[in-house]
């Protein structure tokens, strides 16, 4: 045996959630279960904060597991599991997004309705957590910046390279949204 799959080797016995995610690499559906279960909260957490609707975030959710099932080879350890599941959550969720926008900017001329509009934040009058409340309020463009960065931890280069957007308008959008949610305090 090598030295490095021995390494490897080493290290999934001493790391259950490794061991895990080999065995699911290997096609087997209870690990993959078990990862699922692990990983369901923080997935459709990452995919409500970005799309703001529970209905479009579980529907993410539920493609985030699906791509997982067939990307899960990608995954070779060079990073936390979570960390690059997180980022494929992120992935899916702007992706889906950028589908739903094409799809209403076909269905609907732009005289008819603003489309910004159209995926409305779904918000609770009884939400007791204000952030969350002007963080689903920004602009969807806007929002994706700020929770990828502002809560995510993603540098600014990275949120260009997923959303398509060049480095200084990932900034500017997070300079948006932070005045944008220092108003909104303003007013409380």
């Amino acid at each position: 045996m090598n030295s490095t799959a021995s390494v490897i080797d080493a290290q999934q016995r001493f790391d259950p959630e490794a061991a895990l995610i080999s065995a699911a690499q290997q096609g087997d559906k209870q690990a993959f279960h078990r990862l699922y279960e692990n990983y369901l909260g923080m997935v459709y957490g990452v995919c409500l904060r970005l799309m703001v609707d529970r209905a479009l975030a579980e529907d993410a959710t539920q493609e985030v597991f699906i791509q997982l099932w067939h990307k899960l080879s990608n995954f070779r350890g060079d990073s936390k599991f979570s960390t690059w599941l997180h980022s494929v959550a992120a992935n899916v969720a702007i992706s889906q997004l950028r589908k739903q926008r094409s799809w209403l900017s076909r269905v609907f001329s732009s005289e008819e309705v603003d489309i910004s509009d159209v995926a409305a934040p779904e918000v609770e009058d009884h939400q007791e957590d204000k952030l969350a409340i002007w963080i689903a309020r920004l602009p969807e463009r806007t929002r994706i910046v700020f929770v990828l960065h502002a809560i995510d931890g993603y540098r600014h280069e990275e949120i260009a390279q997923m959303t398509n957007m060049a480095v200084g308008s990932s900034k500017a959008q997070f300079h948006r949204a932070k005045q944008m949610i220092k108003e909104w305090m303003g007013h409380e």
